[in-house]
């Protein structure tokens, strides 16, 4: 029998740690136990909608630059709470969507169903929107606390829950919103706009994006009674 030696040892250990990290990372592993991962980190399954404005890479999920559109989960969800992480470039712009109906009958995502925004507050070109424009709000609805985002080129963290009427954004430990949808169901929205999305309850999750590099990763959902 070979004797092992400190030296084999050693070479065995270097090698296990070499093969460990080139292996593939399976999304799923990162999932807390009570999530569930709504991106594979290799490929676009278990998505549809603008899939060519979209691609995978190094477990992230991207969104192309000139490109992007409305990429959709395929399975609806009512209430829950979504986990993300997310790096902006420069003047990025795209947003969450959800209650999003299968016919969006020529509306916007943000009208047929609900939008959070995704986007650099830091812009010059953005430096004029409404206050309910601005990331993390309720778009046209319910404006976020600003200056919680990460410098550009940064990761930042986000949680979405949504549980019957009431909405709650928390950017990187911070609640940024935390809203009543009742409020604008009764009294209307800070837009003045008709946001039929607002009566419904149940709908797909949504990337939607506006023509710019977003990266998002660790994708991963928990549906709530």
């Amino acid at each position: 029998m070979r004797q092992i030696t400190t030296r084999n040892l050693t070479a065995l250990s270097l090698l296990a740690i070499v093969s460990f990290a080139a292996a593939p990372v399976n999304a799923q592993e990162h999932c807390e136990s009570d999530f569930v991962c709504i991106f594979n980190g290799q490929n676009l399954d278990g998505w549809h909608g603008a899939t060519t404005g979209y691609f995978a890479k190094d477990c992230m999920l991207i969104s192309k630059k000139e490109s992007g559109g409305n990429l959709f989960t395929n399975k609806e969800y009512k209430n829950f709470v979504l986990r993300f992480d997310f790096k902006l470039e420069p003047g990025a712009n795209n947003g969450i969507g959800f209650h999003v109906p299968k016919d969006l009958d020529k509306k916007s995502p943000a009208f047929a169903g609900k939008e959070i925004q995704i986007l650099d507050d830091t812009a010059d070109k953005y430096a004029k929107l409404q206050n309910y424009q601005y990331h993390g709000s309720l778009y046209g609805t319910a404006p976020a606390k600003r200056g919680h985002l990460n410098p550009i080129g940064e990761w930042n963290s986000q949680e979405i829950s949504v549980d019957g009427n009431k909405v709650k954004v928390t950017l990187n430990g911070t609640v940024i919103v935390d809203y009543d949808m009742a409020d604008a169901k009764k009294n209307g929205t800070l837009d003045g706009k008709d946001h039929p999305g607002l009566k419904r309850d149940t709908g797909y999750l949504a990337l939607l994006g506006h023509g710019a590099r977003i990266e998002f990763k660790n994708l991963r959902v928990k549906e709530l009674e």
